[in-house]
């Protein structure tokens, strides 16, 4: 029976009830999503190496003739199966704990392929202990031998070695003339067909000779062979199009539209205290033309820790407030919503428009009062928590919704905002800088605009790197930055000693800085404290009455305190250098020239300790994001998981901006002809995986 890419696993053979429940659980149900669960890894057990070779401490492949094979009970509960094989030349022992099956699955005479760790033997010089075997058959197709093997990631019960059978049982099934959603799209046409692209990925052919394999073991490992190049294309050409068609679906409502006047640039003016830097100007032009247009604004704004953003949502709120709509502006935390309102309290005073305020912090009839008139139109500007998009919250007219950190909040919230209004204009900030290849992913649905310019009065915060030795020095240089009117954050990565990561608690920090600065005041916080004693501290930071503040990297978002002036950092390797940027943009907020002290925990290996002097030298946020993206990955950069956006099986962001451009580039084309649902048909589903309707 031939197989398609879209028949349900129960159609192939091996696949019982039990074991398509289990693939089912993690969202694998027909052939085409367990083909485009890709392998990890791959190994060459392409030839056997002579058993005369083997040396305890190798993962080994051989293969040999079973000479001996016999059964021992050590206990009641441990059962070894021993065996002995040889290829002609030397033997070799090979022991199996716990499986007894075995002795009837195997006999003497027969020739096994078998891939594990050789380990010093008890009895015999060598052992091979419990390694994958399986039986050389006369046709040579061997699964898990004699070739380069794929590891995949286990699925729940379903282990590597199963799901090599059913990928190996599969491909031998799968009708070879498949539709190919690609033909005529790949630059130069397409050199490999699908079920070639599959085929080689899963089972990749061996060259001949070792440096040849080595070779395409490392392109494996990088995602650039041919095969890997061809799904890459076209699972980033399906996700290309569902971001392109959200894009349409967006165009197609109608949004507030505003009309910038006369009157509207003279209040404008007057809320700047200060000239707008030219960044600033050019993202806010980018803005105003979409608040001008029919459609919704779907805009992302991000730029380096104090570039300006704030300034900017202030002015866009102006607009549209202006107009007769409302604006709502949610973060992520009471303590930064309280920041914002005072900003945009501050920024607003000379027009008729006063922020309201709404987190869970305020009295149920406060809660009431601001939501009254929210309901009845009165209140035209909100910033608040997530008690904005609580049930009970609703809006008369909502036009525009300011997202700040957007990667802390999960789509679903952001949607549940979103829904309280007709179609509202959206603008999303973020302080973290977002590699280009992430930002055409995560935001792939927005406009960007980008904030590259720091205002006047930023200064760059000098970032020297120390080991733990020099505390001491460290304290003295923060003792006299205190007494001459500056404050200092001092960051440990953990609330608990962990003796595994040689981590002391916060509370032991805080107990030997308040040692080592006999005199000076010094505060404590963490995500555990309630939240009321947390704001409690952070606003007596804020106001001078605390000059040191210990804490985790609860401070990371959104505190603005003018005269900080020293960020250190304890066990500074332990964290990603986005984290590391976010924390240094906590200081150097006021005039006083300003520093980050990077201090290395006493198990720092020279791989860390290279790590985190190469984020020393950076001061650009951009290049900083870049060079952790590298290093890390996606993972959870800005939330990627939370953002809502698929994993994706085959591309990896970091090596494959190229291709992503390039269907960004032809899902943009065809929508600009009208025919992104054909491609969208012909790509057969939103994930680009080429099966059921798109």
């Amino acid at each position: 029976m031939r197989l398609s890419l879209a028949d349900p696993l129960s159609a192939v053979a091996g696949v019982g009830p039990r074991t398509a429940a289990v693939l089912a659980g993690s969202g694998i149900r027909t052939v085409a999503e367990l083909l485009w669960h890709l392998p990890s890894r791959w190994e060459d057990r392409a030839f056997p190496l002579p058993l005369r070779e083997v040396r305890a401490g190798d993962v080994v492949t051989v293969c040999g003739q079973v000479l001996d094979l016999r059964v021992r009970r050590v206990r009641s509960r441990l059962t070894i199966v021993e065996a002995a094989v040889s290829d002609g030349e030397s033997s070799l022992a090979v022991v199996w704990f716990n499986q007894p099956y075995l002795a009837s699955s195997l006999q003497v005479g027969q020739r096994l392929w078998l891939h594990g760790t050789a380990r010093p033997g008890r009895r015999w010089g060598v052992e091979l202990h419990s390694p994958e075997w399986e039986k050389e058959r006369d046709d040579g197709e061997a699964v898990h031998h004699g070739r380069i093997v794929p590891v995949y990631r286990r699925i729940g019960e379903v282990s590597s070695r199963r799901l090599r059978g059913l990928m190996a049982r599969i491909l031998a099934s799968l009708d070879r003339i498949l539709p190919d959603p690609l033909v005529g799209l790949l630059p130069g046409g397409a050199a490999l067909s699908l079920a070639e692209a599959l085929t080689e990925t899963h089972f990749p052919t061996a060259p001949a000779g070792l440096d040849e394999r080595l070779k395409l073991l490392q392109q494996l490992a990088q995602r650039r062979t041919p095969a890997q190049k061809r799904l890459v294309q076209q699972e980033l050409l399906g996700l290309a199009v569902s971001l392109e068609k959200a894009r349409q679906l967006r165009r197609q409502q109608r949004a507030v539209a505003c009309r910038v006047t006369d009157q509207i640039r003279a209040r404008a003016r007057a809320t700047l205290p200060f000239r707008l830097t030219q960044a600033q100007r050019r993202v806010l032009r980018e803005i105003v033309a979409d608040l001008q247009g029919a459609a919704p604004m779907a805009r992302l704004l991000h730029g380096d820790v104090g570039s300006g953003k704030t300034v900017v949502a202030a002015l866009a709120t102006l607009v549209v407030a202006e107009c007769g709509a409302q604006v709502a502006i949610m973060a992520p935390t009471e303590l930064l919503a309280q920041q914002h309102h005072a900003t945009f309290t501050r920024l607003l005073a000379p027009t008729p428009h006063r922020p309201a305020l709404l987190v869970g912090g305020l009295s149920e009839g406060e809660k009431r009062q601001v939501r009254e008139g929210l309901a009845g139109g009165s209140l035209a500007v909100v910033v608040g928590t997530h008690a904005l998009f609580q049930e009970e919250t609703s809006f008369a007219r909502l036009g525009l919704v300011v997202i700040d950190e957007q990667h802390r909040f999960g789509v679903a919230q952001r949607q549940r905002l979103m829904a309280k209004g007709d179609a509202p204009h959206l603008l999303v900030m973020t302080a973290t800088p977002i590699p280009r290849s992430l930002a055409l992913t995560l935001y792939g649905d927005l406009e960007v605009s980008v904030l590259d310019e720091l205002p006047p009065g930023r200064s760059r915060v000098r970032t020297v790197v120390r080991d733990g030795g020099a505390r001491d020095r460290v304290l003295g240089f923060v003792r006299r930055e205190v007494s001459e009117g500056g404050q200092a954050y001092w960051v440990v990565p953990f609330i608990e000693d962990s003796e595994s990561l040689s981590v002391r608690a916060i509370a032991s920090h805080a107990r030997e800085i308040r040692r080592g600065l006999a005199g000076v005041s010094v505060g404590v916080v963490h995500g555990r404290l309630p939240a009321a004693e947390r704001d409690q501290v952070m606003a007596a930071f804020l106001a001078g009455e605390i000059k040191v503040l210990c804490a985790t990297t609860v401070i990371e978002v959104g505190v603005d305190v003018p005269r900080a002036s020293v960020m250190v950092i304890e066990n500074a390797e332990r964290f990603g250098l986005a984290q590391l940027h976010q924390l240094r943009g906590r200081v150097g907020r006021g005039g006083r020239a300003s520093y980050c002290v990077l201090l290395l925990g006493e198990e720092c290996g020279a791989e860390a300790r290279e790590r985190v002097a190469r984020f020393a030298a950076l001061t650009d946020g951009f290049a900083v994001a870049e060079e952790d993206f590298r290093q890390r990955g996606p993972g959870e950069f800005t939330g990627v998981r939370q953002w809502g956006r698929p994993d994706l099986a085959a591309a990896d962001l970091r090596i494959h901006l190229a291709e992503l451009e390039w269907a960004r580039g032809v899902a943009a084309r065809w929508a600009r002809r009208g025919q992104l649902q054909k491609l969208a048909r012909l790509l057969g589903d939103p994930g680009g995986h080429g099966v059921g309707p798109a």
